[in-house]
């Protein structure tokens, strides 16, 4: 390319100058309206992938299956599993200890309720503690809420979780020794440990599959 030198110019007449000039500036201002025309295009492209759906900007999440229950990578998860335990030993310390403190009791006491009776007031206990140990932990564990909030946090809880807790508990502890507590039979203590066992296995798998699925801890 040619380069006129400046004195030159001057010397042209205006027609001849705007031949020189105005195709120059044209030509300088070219590549940068292309560049903002690019930028403009790409931010266009950005926002309308941002206010689109997350399964059309993003091909990983469109060709990602979500896990049913049939599926063997829905059971399988460690760190669920570690967590539904914790879950379910949170519970059942509550459980157990407000269930065979009201048993022992009522049949120390009142033993003229029956042992139907006191089961079920034992039962009613077992969930009552739960709540109430929940609701400390929640307030000075790792959480940290508020009292109110703790206590409205635990109360939430999956009473599913609690009852199918408790049945299992009292259902082998009766079967074994009656419902009958003897704080100074080994039988009793092997059979209450037989219980508290099968009050931990039975909602276990119910509090692992609400965590997985659902993403929420019964306790």
């Amino acid at each position: 390319m040619l380069i006129t030198p400046p004195s030159a110019l001057l010397r042209l007449p205006p027609r001849s100058l705007r031949q020189y000039v105005l195709p120059a500036a044209t030509a300088m201002a070219t590549p940068v309206r292309t560049f903002r025309l690019g930028v403009l295009s790409s931010q266009r492209r950005l926002k309308g992938c941002q206010s689109a759906p997350k399964t059309l900007c993003s091909s990983k999440a469109a060709t990602t299956p979500s896990l049913t229950l049939t599926a063997s990578q829905f059971w399988t998860s460690t760190s669920t599993w570690k967590r539904a335990t914790i879950n379910t030993l949170r519970c059942l310390v509550g459980c157990t200890v407000g269930d065979f403190s009201a048993m022992w009791y009522l049949q120390a006491f009142h033993p003229a309720l029956g042992m139907g009776t006191i089961m079920a007031i034992s039962m009613a206990s077992g969930i009552t503690t739960s709540i109430l140990l929940e609701t400390t932990l929640l307030r000075f564990g790792r959480d940290r809420l508020p009292w109110v909030a703790a206590g409205q946090t635990a109360a939430g809880m999956s009473i599913i979780s609690m009852v199918t807790m408790e049945l299992a508990e009292n259902a082998v502890d009766y079967h074994l020794t009656g419902g009958v507590v003897q704080l100074d039979s080994p039988a009793f203590w092997g059979a209450a440990l037989l219980s508290v066992s099968m009050g931990f296995l039975a909602p276990l798998p119910y509090n692992y599959l609400r965590l997985r699925k659902y993403g929420k801890a019964c306790h």
